[in-house]
């Protein structure tokens, strides 16, 4: 089945109601990271199913101890994607991959407490260190050439005079895109064994990669300090359905949940388990289809960056629909945010992102050609006005 993702037109756009086109009210949203598609036919037709069956009670999953079909075909499809056989045993449901990282913080950390994170982060990442009452310990991201790398030996010495207890990490990276390589994750596997770490392995974008490059799951180099956490919300546009898994690695925090009051964890609503199994059990054939859209997005927002927006400079992402634009040197600077929502674009402010974010921009690709040109094309009057 052909799926078109070119034909998307902002007067369809302009009328969905959702937060990324109804909120900033600007002509042109290229912000929070939802892709501009229709979700999967799969999808649609799992989720009207359910609908039309009238039914919209409490579900009744079946199977073993009532487990939900998600994660069966979550577990399968780790194992068809990613090479990683997985115990569905050691498999948690959540409504969302924050409010898993926000618990895991709470069983794992004590206010005060240090929580390594690569930076520039996820915003909410900040909001989750904030929530626990732990102290941020950035490793600051250094460009290298056309990719973006930490200093993990730095980062090995600080820990050895302030220690820490969590690294919370975003692989493929959010917002660089980059991806990390076995190196750099075996690396950071010795340290937190070295350090004594946990590692919460935020890896939401790993169905979102760009050829040649490839998403390495931590759980497959080592899982006994690693709780993994990931979704179908990025790569088939469900974050609103909130539903994420995780994969608990570690006994210790395993335990640890165990041990919380069981309504406290809350649980997932029946439309997201329903979506992520459709999209984990059939929707393959839609996901490489908008990978390959999403790199020719990605290619063409390299080359229209470098052609109209003088001075702003772009690393092409390993991963994810998500350009982090360098407007350091425009007359902008810090305030690009503002002079692009000034001629009508909403993105992402830089300093959002924590250290390092001073100065860039994040910028969603993920439309068609035709918006994506108007979209830059926009941002381009601001350097006249």
């Amino acid at each position: 089945m052909a799926h078109d993702f070119s034909s998307v037109s902002l007067d369809w756009l302009r009328n969905k109601p959702g937060r990324k086109w109804q909120q900033r009210q600007l002509p042109f949203a290229a912000w929070i990271a939802d892709m501009d598609y229709r979700p999967a036919p799969v999808i649609v037709e799992a989720l009207q199913q359910r609908l039309d069956s009238g039914d919209l009670g409490y579900p009744n999953w079946g199977g073993t101890a009532g487990a939900s079909p998600a994660i069966a075909s979550f577990v399968g499809w780790m194992q068809r994607r990613h090479k990683w056989g997985i115990d569905a045993s050691d498999v948690r449901e959540w409504s969302d991959v924050l409010q898993a990282i926000q618990t895991i913080l709470h069983v794992t950390t004590s206010p005060g407490d240090r929580v390594v994170v690569h930076t520039p982060a996820y915003p909410p990442f900040f909001d989750a260190l904030k929530a626990t009452g732990t102290q941020l310990m950035p490793v600051d991201a250094v460009r290298d050439g056309e990719s973006w790398c930490w200093d993990h030996d730095d980062l090995d010495a600080r820990l050895a005079v302030t220690p820490a207890k969590v690294l919370l990490l975003c692989n493929p990276h959010n917002p660089t895109g980059r991806c990390f390589s076995e190196r750099e994750l075996r690396e950071l596997l010795e340290i937190a064994e070295r350090r004594n770490l946990v590692i919460i392995a935020d890896e939401v974008h790993m169905d979102l990669v760009h050829a040649p490059h490839r998403h390495i799951p931590l759980g497959t180099l080592a899982s006994d300090r690693v709780v993994t956490l990931t979704s179908a919300s990025k790569s088939f546009n469900l974050a609103g359905l909130h539903y994420a898994v995780s994969h608990i690695g570690s006994a210790s925090v395993a335990a640890a949940l165990r041990a919380l009051p069981e309504r406290l964890q809350g649980e997932p609503g029946m439309m997201g388990v329903i979506a992520a199994h459709a999209a984990w059990s059939r929707g393959e054939p839609w996901l490489d289809a908008v990978r390959a859209h999403l790199t020719m997005m990605r290619d063409l927002t390299s080359r229209l960056v470098h052609e109209r927006l003088p001075g702003v400079n772009m690393v092409a992402p390993q991963a994810t629909y998500l350009a982090w634009l360098d407007c350091s040197t425009t007359p902008f600077g810090a305030d690009a945010f503002r002079a692009f929502a000034g001629v009508g674009v909403a993105v992402n402010a830089g300093t959002d992102f924590g250290p390092g974010g001073a100065g860039f921009v994040r910028l969603n690709f993920a439309t068609s050609p035709v918006v994506l040109e108007q979209v830059v094309d926009t941002m381009a009057r601001a350097f006249t006005r």
